[in-house]
């Protein structure tokens, strides 16, 4: 069966196509995918809105490139007609003569309008731009693409279709490339392959597919990082496979590329972690009765690991369920520290943390926004000046907006003036959804949603 055919026989979220594929084509503007899970309660959908930059589990969507000075970004885009016509797309921001390229279609979805199956992005040594288009389940593959050119977004090849959800692709220095994703076995369990070169792949291996209560299988979500040669990802559990009951957090380590693991405390670990209670349990929330929703991991000037994170008190939007917690956990001196630092109206409100030195730094919707209870808000800058203990607002940098602004990515390796990007939506109601970048200053432009030429300047937003 062909691909393309296959599509016609999708699960869940497909449509039949009404054209042929636009694949490896420009595109003439910025259009974020607009979409809703359609899982309604007093206070509005579990989650919904403009998703061009969702979901927090695959990472990167941006990546800069020194060789040319250019930012490389991934999205879910839309045409302009079809507002649930998934697009994997990618861009390019150069820092020179700041403008934006037209965006290229990598791969269309031919009917799915889903953003489970957005991109996510990296960059091998070459110069090689490498697209992992993220499948769904084993209703849908996964596809891994390369650039044909070192650091263009003209052409891409297919290189395998497998399945793979939720791609977070790393490139090892010296090493190669290092993946982590998800596999439904009726629930979702978290594996890793790896390649020195892209093209030929290690063997999957199970990471963690915990099981509770005698065949009670758990199920995962995971937000992963890099630096120097370890690799790193936290996870949740889901009890009994139920993803609207994601809680604990856990952590493992590996710095000889998925050969062996430990936790941070340098504790060898086996895998797959199959214990609910084990030595990778960072803090016990299933007992505190919370869930949590995992936004970002990062790194502190000694490597040390920490992880971004909202809890609540179960997966119903609304106050109910307050409050709702951006929190991290840093591992720090022989032990794990939590900190708080402040509250959200939403679990699938999502941000980006940095870490320089002692100067920390989160960007997310922290504000109530134009459509209170939904996801996203108004965007603000925290700021700690002591290692993340203690936390204080220094500036809002989106105000009376029109939509939610939500997801906002960093760029990995990020400079000014593109550090990281996000979409906004209606999460209420089906609405046009935009694509906008800022600085470390707050300073904010939105892409072009039309262009005619190959390259355009993106409006400042005051």
């Amino acid at each position: 069966m062909t691909v393309s055919l296959m599509y016609f026989f999708q699960l869940a979220n497909a449509q039949t196509p009404a054209a042929p594929s636009l694949s490896n084509q420009s595109f003439n503007g910025y259009r974020g995918i607009w979409f809703t899970l359609g899982q309604f309660f007093d206070y509005g959908d579990k989650y919904s809105g403009g998703l061009g930059t969702y979901t927090a589990k695959h990472k990167p969507l941006a990546v800069y490139a020194p060789a040319v000075e250019k930012t490389f970004f991934v999205y879910g885009g839309t045409t302009k007609k079809n507002k649930h016509h998934l697009l994997c797309m990618i861009g390019s921001y150069d820092h020179k003569t700041k403008r934006v390229s037209k965006p290229r279609i990598v791969y269309d979805k031919m009917g799915v309008d889903d953003p489970h199956d957005d991109p996510s992005l990296s960059i091998d040594p070459q110069g090689h731009l490498w697209v992992f288009v993220s499948g769904r389940g084993r209703s849908r593959p996964g596809f891994k693409y390369r650039s044909t050119q070192a650091y263009s977004t003209e052409n891409f090849e297919l290189i395998s279709e497998e399945e793979m959800t939720y791609p977070q692709i790393w490139w090892v220095q010296d090493q190669g490339f290092f993946h982590f994703f998800t596999k439904y076995t009726g629930i979702r369990e978290l594996y890793f392959e790896h390649s020195t070169d892209g093209e030929g792949w290690s063997a999957d291996q199970k990471l963690a597919g915990i099981i509770g209560k005698p065949g009670e299988k758990s199920g995962h979500y995971q937000v992963s990082g890099v630096w120097k040669n370890k690799v790193a990802t936290f996870f949740t559990r889901h009890p009994n496979g139920n993803v609207d009951r994601r809680t604990n957090l856990y952590y493992l380590q590996s710095t000889d590329f998925g050969q062996n693991w430990t936790t941070a405390d340098l504790s060898s670990m086996e895998i797959p972690v199959t214990a609910v209670q084990n030595d990778a349990l960072v803090k016990d929330y299933e007992s505190l009765g919370k869930n949590v929703y995992l936004k970002d991991m990062a790194f502190d000037e000694a490597g040390n690991p920490v992880c971004l994170y909202l809890t609540s008190g179960g997966h119903e939007p609304g106050p109910d369920n307050n409050p709702r917690e951006w929190t991290i956990s840093h591992w720090q001196a022989g032990e794990w520290r939590t900190t708080v630092i402040t509250q959200s109206d939403h679990n699938y409100d999502m941000g980006s943390l940095w870490i320089d030195g002692k100067d920390w730094m989160l960007i997310a919707p922290t504000q109530d926004g134009p459509q209170l209870h939904g996801g996203g808000g108004e965007i603000e800058k925290w700021i700690s000046k002591d290692n993340g203990k203690s936390w204080s607002k220094a500036q809002l940098i989106t105000t009376g907006s029109r939509f939610n602004h939500n997801y906002i990515r960093k760029v990995m390796g990020g400079q000014d003036d593109f550090l990281y990007f996000w979409a906004d939506g209606n999460p209420d109601k089906n609405s046009k959804s935009q694509l906008y970048f800022g600085d470390k200053t707050g300073q904010v432009w939105r892409l072009p949603y039309r262009m005619k030429r190959d390259w355009a300047k993106p409006k400042r937003v005051k």
